[in-house]
């Protein structure tokens, strides 16, 4: 059994609970951080104080684990192997966009904490900047998505899911977009999945 710390509108934490839903691997979810605070027992194997953190009953003497990029590429590698390719250098071409997604979370972050938790307009300065900033790494994006139907290439698996979830924010935040066929087609096939909409396509908060 693995657990999950942390609270479900953390956009890593929703990372984590995503692919082990997308996994099926057997799990249990515990709200913390935020509001939440941290438990002595987090504070003990985490001394960043960040979600999410796992951890692994099924590992001898148990298993504690926190970076939630590393979090996916542990569940992969520990209990659905299939998820990463064969070939190193398809995985490699396939995972760089987990780690290129910080750049296009790190942009986003202005827009969101803007007009979701600053109480902002579309109008303010750094919603506008953050915007502009978010719609250009979106349309590459969109080139990439022009090549192959996922980020990992002909068919759903890990790379897709970190983007995935700031994919969701994107879309669902209150500004102009412009035309982006091939990226909302792949959000368009995210939105069907039931572990996204369960975990990610919840109320942004």
């Amino acid at each position: 059994m693995i657990t999950i710390w942390g609270r479900l509108n953390s956009h890593n934490v929703k990372k984590v609970a995503w692919a082990a839903i997308e996994m099926g691997v057997a799990h249990r979810r515990i709200d913390m951080g935020g509001a939440f605070g941290f438990s002595d027992n987090f504070r003990s194997k985490n001394p960043n104080l960040l979600v999410p953190m796992i951890e692994d009953d099924s590992v001898p003497g148990g298993f504690a684990l926190w970076e939630s990029n590393t979090i996916l590429r542990y569940l992969a590698d520990a209990h659905a192997p299939d998820w990463r390719h064969g070939d190193i250098c398809a995985r490699a071409q396939a995972e760089k966009w987990m780690d290129w997604h910080f750049d296009f979370a790190d942009l986003q972050r202005g827009a969101f904490l803007g007009l979701i938790r600053q109480g902002k307009t579309a109008a303010d300065a750094d919603v506008v900047e953050s915007r502009a900033a978010t719609v250009r790494l979106a349309r590459i994006l969109d080139a990439e998505l022009a090549q192959r139907p996922f980020l990992s290439g002909d068919r759903f698996g890990l790379a897709d899911i970190p983007m995935g979830v700031y994919a969701h924010t994107f879309f669902a935040l209150p500004l102009d977009r412009p035309s982006l066929p091939n990226l909302e087609d792949w959000y368009a096939g995210l939105t069907e999945r039931p572990g996204y909409a369960s975990t990610v396509m919840i109320p942004l908060t």
